[in-house]
């Protein structure tokens, strides 16, 4: 399943940060981030909830760039 969320975050690079941290999060299969459009589009693998996933992917983020959002 994949599922579209609104982001906050100040540049391309930190987009970019954004984007590999989400895909090592547990429970997705791919992600990618799109700066200008400020929107992430995440792939969950099969048997997880998207529900659960998302705070961790969020918890994930802030660790690499701790002023963004994803508005979940």
């Amino acid at each position: 399943m994949k599922k579209k969320y609104k982001i906050d975050v100040d540049c391309a690079n930190c987009a970019n940060k954004m984007e590999q941290a989400a895909k090592k999060t547990e429970g997705v299969k791919d992600a990618v981030v799109n700066f200008m459009a400020l929107k992430m589009e995440v792939e969950f693998e099969e048997g997880y909830d998207h529900k659960e996933v998302m705070p961790r992917v969020l918890e994930n983020c802030k660790k690499v760039e701790d002023d963004c959002e994803i508005f979940l």
